[in-house]
């Protein structure tokens, strides 16, 4: 299976400064906020605005124009970081 596949989201929210994911399987995976520049330097409430995308393999701010994959937040990938 492909890597992209393999993990997907079914709900995303923002909670107390961390971007938390539940994935298809009901694990649920968590990053702080400020791993990422772009979700750093926003609003809360843009921050808090989070779209799944891509059949629930990425996240997508609209506000911020800002995506991230599920495999790469498992990877530890969590976008622009300075």
């Amino acid at each position: 299976m492909v890597a992209e596949l393999m993990f997907k989201a079914e709900k995303a929210w923002y909670e107390g400064g961390f971007i938390c994911v539940q994935l298809t399987d009901k694990r649920q995976i968590k990053f702080p906020v400020e791993l990422n520049k772009n979700l750093r330097e926003a609003p809360v409430e843009k921050v808090k605005n989070i779209e799944l995308i891509c059949n629930g393999t990425g996240l997508h701010w609209p506000d911020l124009n800002e995506d991230l994959t599920v495999t790469g937040i498992m990877e530890g990938r969590f976008g622009q970081s300075a």
